[in-house]
């Protein structure tokens, strides 16, 4: 079990404080300033607080606050050295939050869908203890990447997630033109994605050996395909998480500046 805390309590926050509260394995402190936000998670924690030096009591310290504010709340924290900081703001290196407190300090990407058990994130830092990696196994799957490779991760599992709704949403809006109930179409996507993500992430074979796995000479599978391989989807979506990964870059060159 590991005593963790987490200070800011807006989507991020809260996804990761429910994804924490459904192991049934952890202590969970939640504190924000805003008293609504507090109570809209206080069924999934031990405890809130509008006091930061409240939060303190635990091993891993999560500040999930704007870019904007990091500094200024991390400054404020009395983090020991035996203590782990985990910050989530986009475009503020490790480095510079080193300064402000004698807690190591973790930087991390996550994603919503941290929620139900399922979050996508990056993971960076001198060090990555044990507890910090516990908390991130229990909701989803992490990788372990370089501080610089911080902006390409905030694109395809930060912002991702949109990218993957808009997909589905037209598979939805394709099978809708065709005759299915809305309902029916948006369960029958993204359920296809869901089991398709799955498989990607449990099978030995490769995205392209999968893709020919379900394509039969002749059948529906390939003649849907031929038109995504004459198409420039993969461009299309190569062009968002370009996108996504320079705003992250202007974010890091932005805080720099200040």
């Amino acid at each position: 079990m590991v005593r963790a805390s987490v200070i800011g309590c807006g989507n991020m926050g809260s996804a990761l404080i429910r994804g924490l509260s459904r192991t049934g394995e952890h202590t969970v402190i939640a504190c924000d300033v805003d008293p609504a936000a507090l109570e809209a998670v206080s069924d999934d924690c031990a405890e809130t607080t509008t006091d930061p030096a409240v939060a303190t009591d635990a091993d891993v310290v999560v500040v999930a606050v704007k870019p904007g504010l990091v500094v200024d709340v991390v400054s404020d924290l009395d983090l020991s050295p035996e203590q782990t900081l985990v910050s989530i703001a986009a475009g503020v290196p490790t480095s510079t939050l080193a300064e402000y407190t004698d807690a190591t300090v973790v930087r991390i990407m996550p994603n919503l869908a941290a929620e139900t058990g399922n979050m996508a994130a990056a993971a960076t830092g001198a060090e990555i203890p044990d507890e910090v990696r516990t908390l991130l196994d229990d909701v989803g799957e992490f990788v372990e990447v370089e501080e610089t490779q911080m902006d390409i991760a905030t694109a395809v599992n930060g912002s991702g997630p949109a990218f993957v709704f808009y997909l589905i949403g037209a598979m939805r809006d394709a099978g809708v033109d065709a005759g299915l109930e809305p309902d029916d179409a948006e369960v029958l996507a993204a359920q296809t994605f869901k089991g398709a993500a799955e498989t990607v992430l449990r099978s030995e074979r490769d995205i392209e050996e999968l893709i020919d796995a379900v394509c039969s000479p002749k059948g529906t599978t390939i003649e849907g395909m031929e038109v995504l391989w004459e198409s420039t989807a993969d461009e299309a979506v190569a062009e968002a998480v370009s996108a996504a990964e320079e705003r992250s870059a202007e974010l890091a060159r932005e805080f720099d500046d200040d």
